[in-house]
């Protein structure tokens, strides 16, 4: 058994190190393999870093609603440190993780999120994916000055020393939308559907005004929401009938998806009579949806596997590699997959595990590994990114039909949507 465990662990080592090979290292630092700085040098306020380890935390809904989201993330993160150990770590040393079931509970995420930054004294923390679980640890990050890479695409109308965010903000996902479904597929009339928290509630507020005022694009003929976890779309479904919108414009998040579509196929509304618009369906959550019942629909997003550029081939290769043939990489898994990478090279640009100094260092960071292509981290903490439309197909994956031609400057507080 140990032999047959021992050639295991070397076929799985030899894959990581096959897809760490097949990453380009352009624009990387720090791959020198000169003698690690003194730990006083780099750590000089307390945090758990020794000489030859860092400790970080991972905080991610394991558990309940939102696990069929988060999960990616997860491996993603996972992924980027591993092969950031296998190439030496971060200053001479290997990243250990610490995680930790946020529960998809936002109490539950403040309180781990204390535990991480008080108890565990961790350099780094990559997680959250819901507004509401990020909005619930903000206060713990800028109070105890930790450093959250959060990796979801959200409503924008945030900006914190204590956050990078790595994933598209209004202006370069709901906006940049609603233009294309305003002019590729002539929608002037749109019902807006969502979760019922902060995310899905401010992104169709800004949706509406974009629709209605700042954009001109036509009316709102709709508007309803339901909790996290709702399973029973029928009355919804009903009231779309009766709008007959020109383009359903949804934002309901994890299990949910899953009686959403699969409800919404049964009453006859499918891709091929319906369009319908989403901000958070990614392959991770097409998995439990399934590809028969969003085929035909669209999703606006950063990401898809399917995206044909070196980077990625070897991104996907390297995550199905780990995680096996059938795993799916969505938006919020590869956005999750940056985040150990900026950290690593603010950590190297600066000099310094201190979380002021690596703050410091990381405006202007470019990332030229990024499977989505291409990112560079603005002075907002926010990335520059491309926004893409795609559709669904009846495999589970996605097609890509539309992508903005240069990369959109990340605008937290856009005018005329506060």
């Amino acid at each position: 058994m140990s032999n047959d465990r021992d050639d295991s662990n070397q076929q799985n080592r030899r894959r990581l190190l096959q897809g760490i090979g097949a990453l380009p290292l352009v624009g990387m630092t720090g791959l020198s393999h000169g003698a690690a700085p003194a730990t006083s040098a780099i750590n000089t306020t307390k945090l758990a870093i020794t000489d030859t380890e860092v400790t970080v935390g991972q905080l991610h809904s394991a558990t309940g609603t939102m696990a069929i989201s988060e999960t990616g993330s997860i491996q993603a993160e996972q992924l980027a440190i591993d092969q950031i150990n296998a190439m030496g770590g971060i200053l001479g040393r290997k990243i250990k993780v610490i995680k930790e079931d946020g529960a998809s509970d936002w109490p539950t995420f403040a309180e781990k999120s204390k535990k991480l930054l008080v108890n565990d004294h961790v350099a780094a923390v990559f997680g959250c994916w819901t507004s509401a679980s990020r909005k619930a640890v903000l206060p713990i990050f800028e109070k105890e000055n930790g450093l959250l890479y959060y990796p979801t695409f959200y409503e924008g109308l945030e900006q914190s020393k204590n956050v990078i965010y790595t994933g598209q903000e209004a202006t370069q996902q709901i906006l940049w939308g609603l233009d294309w479904a305003s002019k590729e597929k002539k929608a002037k009339t749109f019902f807006l559907v969502g979760s019922d928290y902060i995310w899905p509630r401010t992104s169709m507020k800004i949706a509406r005004k974009h629709i209605e005022s700042v954009g001109k694009l036509g009316s709102v003929v709709g508007e309803e929401y339901y909790p996290l976890g709702n399973t029973n779309f029928n009355s919804l479904i009903n009231k779309i009938k009766v709008a007959k919108p020109d383009c359903i414009f949804a934002a309901v998040v994890g299990g949910s998806n899953v009686a959403f579509y699969k409800q919404l196929k049964a009453a006859g509304i499918t891709g091929a009579k319906q369009f319908l618009l989403t901000l958070s369906v990614t392959e991770d959550e097409m998995l439990g949806v399934g590809g028969e019942n969003f085929a035909g629909f669209y999703s606006s997003m950063k990401y898809f596997q399917s995206l044909d550029n070196d980077n990625n081939k070897k991104f996907v290769a390297a995550f199905k590699g780990k995680y096996g043939p059938k795993s799916v990489i969505g938006d919020v898994t590869q956005a999750g997959y940056l985040g150990p990478w900026l950290w690593k090279a603010a950590v190297e640009k600066a000099g310094s595990f201190d979380v002021n100094k690596v703050v410091a260092a990381s405006p202007g960071i470019e990332l030229k590994i990024a499977p989505e292509g291409y990112v560079k981290l603005h002075d907002n903490h926010h990335l520059w990114s491309k926004a893409r439309i795609a559709q669904g197909q009846p495999d589970g994956t996605f097609k890509v039909v539309a992508e903005s031609k240069e990369l959109i400057e990340p605008n937290p507080f856009p005018k005329g949507y506060q």
